[in-house]
C-alpha cells in the first residue's frame, strides 16, 4: 500500500508539472504569435519576437512549436486576434495589482479577471487606476554564470541602462522603456541573448502584508496567473520571511 501511495502521489506530481509546463507553452506560443504579426517574423529584425522566443527557449519548447507559432503570427494564419489588455485593481491588505493579458475575447478575461478579484478579497479598478504607484522599465535579465558583478555593471554603464542589481541568481539590468532594445542589443554584442527581456512594472513603494490578507492575496496572485489569457501579474507587496515560510511550508 505504502508503495502503491507513493507512485500514486509521484504520478500526481508529475502531472501537475506537465499541466504548469503546458500553460506555461500556451502563453509563450500567444506571444511568440503576436510578435511576429506585430513585425517582421525574423527575430534578428523584430526585437519583440527576439525576447519571445528566447523566453520560449529558456522553457525548453520544442523547435517546431516555436516556429509553427511563428508562422501563425507572421502569415496571419491564426483564426484568433490576440489583444493585449491591462487590468488594474486592489488586492487583500491594499496591495495594489496590474495584470496584463493577451485575449481573443475581452469579455471573457475581463469576466475572469473580476472574479478573481472578487472572490479573493480584491477589487477591479478602472485603467491607471494603481499604475501610477509603479514605473514603467526596461528589465534584461542574465544568468549569474554570464559575466562577473563587474563585468555587467561596465557593460550596462556603456549601453546607457539606469541600473543593475546582481546576485546568485543573476543580473537584472533595468533601463528606461525607450531604451530597452538598444540596452539589449550592446548586452546581446558581449554576452549573448539573455535569458529574459522585456517592459516591466517596478513598484514606487511597497505594501507589507502578513497574516490571513498574506494568504489570500497568494491565492489571488496565483490565480491569476493561471489564467491562459494572464501573461503577467506584478504586485507592490512585501513579505517577511518568516511568513513566506509558514505559508509555503
Amino acid at each position: 500500500m505504502a508503495g502503491h501511495s507513493q507512485f500514486k502521489n509521484i504520478m500526481h506530481r508529475k502531472g501537475a508539472q506537465d499541466a504548469k509546463r503546458a500553460k506555461a507553452f500556451t502563453k509563450l506560443i500567444r506571444e511568440l504569435t503576436v510578435a511576429a504579426r506585430s513585425g517582421l517574423p525574423d527575430p534578428a529584425m523584430n526585437p519583440r519576437l527576439r525576447a519571445a522566443v528566447q523566453a520560449a527557449r529558456e522553457a525548453n519548447m520544442p523547435k517546431d512549436t516555436m516556429e509553427r507559432a511563428i508562422k501563425r503570427g507572421a502569415g496571419g494564419a491564426d483564426d484568433a486576434n490576440y489583444e493585449e489588455v491591462r487590468y488594474e485593481g486592489y488586492g487583500p491588505g491594499g496591495v495594489a495589482i496590474i495584470v496584463e493579458a493577451l485575449t481573443d475575447n475581452r469579455n471573457r478575461t475581463a469576466s475572469e479577471v473580476r472574479a478573481a478579484f472578487n472572490k479573493h478579497g480584491g477589487s477591479l479598478g478602472e485603467t491607471n487606476s494603481v499604475s501610477f504607484m509603479f514605473d514603467r522599465i526596461g528589465a534584461i535579465h542574465y544568468p549569474a554564470e554570464a559575466a562577473s558583478a563587474e563585468a555587467m555593471f561596465e557593460a550596462a554603464l556603456e549601453a546607457g541602462a539606469d541600473n543593475v542589481e546582481s546576485a546568485e541568481d543573476g543580473h537584472e539590468v533595468t533601463c528606461a522603456p525607450d531604451d530597452l532594445n538598444a540596452v539589449r542589443e550592446a548586452l546581446e554584442a558581449r554576452f549573448g541573448p539573455p535569458g529574459a527581456a522585456r517592459l516591466d512594472w517596478r513598484p514606487q513603494t511597497t505594501v507589507p502584508v502578513d497574516g490571513s490578507n498574506a494568504e489570500t492575496l497568494l491565492k489571488l496572485l496565483e490565480v491569476l496567473d493561471d489564467s491562459d489569457d494572464v501573461q503577467r501579474v506584478q504586485a507592490n507587496y512585501e513579505m517577511s520571511q518568516e511568513t513566506m515560510e509558514r505559508l509555503s511550508a
